[in-house]
């Protein structure tokens, strides 16, 4: 195990992560919600810890092993869980004990969509659009965008991609540099995020809103700025805009490449996990709209269909 090359990675990639704690930052200063020495602190601990790790071996290069990476992955999403949490803990809304912080700092990094926190309705922007950040990077991985976009990491990038990817996807190149296909990935998950959030907002979400929506929207994760969630909007666009855009989002992103390369449907048409997919959820949803419309649940048969097919996806997903 080569543990000097390891800790140069993890102690960039920590640093990179600081990098997404600006945003927030900006947010708390510009709406003076109270939450501005909470991100500042929480910016200087993480660059430090990563600089930390990173100029003690900053001049060892060597090839980073299949394993070595493996490694680079756990130790980073750990780290990364724990770090995250930073900003909430020093935050007085919501208070939070280093515990709870660290669940909602995971549960969002994972995009698994549990919380621990109530009264999000009366949290500062700042820290609902974190909240909501966290999600969006870890939906795609942030990994996934340091081989993107961290030339540095041209040592082992591949052996990165492949420890961090699951499934066949791992081992497919789309483009000849594995950076190329990195980047490739993010910029569709960028367009349909996008997208969504652009819908949203012509929907009737305001601007803040339909964006964080978007984040958790097209990660699947399921957080929302309301403790009602999507229902808070009461809104049967917004909630059709987000079942469309949770079935993309859900759709393996080799395929979206190369049909978007191509410019044709084919490579949709004939992919078996694809079918299979929507095979699922085609039967899910008619069984949960079918208990839906025989309970009464909802006495309008077009919410319950479109309630139906919302939940039965989110439940897959979440």
């Amino acid at each position: 195990m080569q543990f000097a090359v390891i800790q140069r990675i993890l102690g960039l990639l920590l640093a990179l992560f600081s990098i997404t704690l600006l945003p927030s930052l900006v947010i708390a200063w510009w709406t003076r919600d109270g939450a501005e020495l909470a991100f500042s602190m929480a910016l200087v601990i993480t660059i430090s810890l990563g600089l930390a790790l990173w100029l003690p071996v900053r001049n060892i290069k060597k090839e980073l092993r299949l394993r070595d990476g493996f490694v680079v992955v756990v130790l980073f999403w750990a780290g990364l869980g724990l770090t995250g949490a930073i900003p909430l803990v020093l935050s007085d809304n919501p208070h939070m004990s280093f515990t709870d912080a660290a669940f909602e700092s995971l549960s969002a990094l994972t995009t698994t969509g549990a919380t621990v926190i109530t009264g999000i309705d009366t949290l500062p922007l700042s820290i609902l659009f974190y909240r909501q950040e966290l999600q969006w990077l870890g939906g795609m991985g942030i990994i996934v965008l340091a081989v993107a976009i961290l030339p540095l990491l041209g040592i082992g990038e591949m052996q990165l991609y492949r420890a961090e990817t699951p499934g066949p996807l791992k081992d497919s190149k789309l483009t000849p540099r594995i950076t190329e296909t990195a980047k490739a990935l993010w910029y569709i998950y960028l367009a349909l995020t996008v997208s969504c959030a652009l819908l949203y907002w012509v929907a009737g979400m305001s601007f803040f809103d339909a964006v964080a929506h978007s984040f958790s929207t097209v990660s699947i994760g399921g957080f929302s700025t309301h403790d009602l969630s999507i229902g808070y909007f009461d809104n049967k666009l917004i909630d059709a805009i987000s079942v469309i855009f949770m079935v993309i989002a859900g759709v393996n992103f080799t395929l979206h490449f190369l049909a978007w390369r191509n410019m044709n449907l084919k490579p949709y048409v004939f992919d078996t996990e694809l079918k299979v997919y929507l095979s699922l959820l085609v039967v899910i949803c008619i069984i949960c709209c079918t208990y839906l419309i025989f309970k009464n649940v909802y006495k309008d048969p077009v919410t319950a269909i479109t309630h139906g097919i919302f939940q039965s996806i989110f439940t897959l997903y979440v």
